[in-house]
């Protein structure tokens, strides 16, 4: 198919019909039909059944449709990235992003830091998971972004920050006595306790899964959530212990549950994520160095 084809082809899948496919892509109904047969024609199947004036994709249509989305949210953000790169160089504020973890304790306090030294930079802050970090940092959508565990993307580049680790955040009463007094825990002791579980696609998650596979331990995961802060939650409210990095387990409740290290230690790298090839401003380096200065006050 010709991108002609495709796009005649699309409008007429979010409109069925010919009329409003034509007024959608701002041509004429006779063109859109010429199109659509001759799309047909170099197929050898055809693509929608014409009947009382509306067009009903056929099974092709609806098997190749979701490849022809895909194609159209990539030339999206081609149009997107162009936009930004005409405009970047314009823009009078830091674009921050940042994951869900980072941005209850850490984030606050390194815009603290930021704004001794430059209190006339106007900040955007947006919370969101790793893979749309990456790609909105890929479409220079943001000017730096901070995430765990390394992302490789041959349009961005990283620079590891520090190594955070994970600890345990137990319920009161939840953990012997023995393992209070020591402070830690292993993953042994804690296969006869309910573990709030990660996801599974999440860093932290598959970092806690591959140390229990290591360890040859299997754990008793009561819950499992997607956020960091959600399994804290859980164990505050006393449902199961949670097994988190040690920015989130800053917001603790201490009076509520106990938090101890666990060993031998599973780290939780910190990245600095910025679209390659552009030159970093004093404001962008400015921002990483009191963030990095905020990880160090918590980790």
């Amino acid at each position: 198919m010709r991108l002609r084809h495709i796009e005649v082809f699309n409008a007429v899948m979010l409109t069925g019909s010919v009329s409003a496919a034509a007024r959608l892509i701002n041509v004429t109904q006779p063109a859109v039909s010429r199109i659509l047969q001759h799309a047909e024609l170099q197929l050898g199947f055809a693509l929608f059944k014409r009947a009382k004036g509306r067009l009903s994709p056929t099974s092709e249509a609806l098997t190749l449709y979701p490849h022809i989305e895909r194609l159209f949210a990539q030339l999206d953000e081609v149009q997107r990235l162009s936009v930004n790169l005409k405009t970047g160089d314009d823009a009078k504020e830091l674009r921050v992003l940042t994951i869900l973890a980072l941005s209850y304790e850490i984030l606050p306090h390194a815009i603290k830091l930021f704004r001794v030294k430059h209190a006339d930079v106007a900040i955007t802050v947006k919370a969101l998971h790793s893979p749309q970090i990456v790609t909105a940092l890929a479409l220079q959508e943001a000017d730096i972004g901070f995430m765990f565990s390394p992302m490789v993307h041959s349009a961005l580049e990283q620079e590891h920050l520090i190594d955070g680790r994970m600890v345990c955040i137990a319920p009161k009463g939840m953990l012997s006595a023995r393992l209070l007094k020591r402070g830690s825990v292993t993953l042994a002791d804690l296969t006869k306790v309910p573990v709030i579980g990660l996801d599974v696609s999440d860093p932290v998650g598959r970092s806690l899964n591959q140390a229990c596979r290591e360890a040859g331990v299997g754990l008793q995961f009561a819950l499992t959530v997607q956020t960091y802060h959600s399994a804290l939650a859980l164990a505050h409210h006393g449902l199961g212990i949670a097994v988190v990095d040690t920015c989130t387990a800053v917001s603790a409740d201490r009076t509520r549950v106990d938090v101890l290290a666990l060993e031998p230690a599973v780290p939780v790298p910190i990245k600095a994520l910025r679209p390659a090839g552009k030159p970093d401003s004093v404001v962008v380096r400015t921002f990483v160095r009191c963030f990095q200065q905020a990880l160090a006050h918590t980790t």
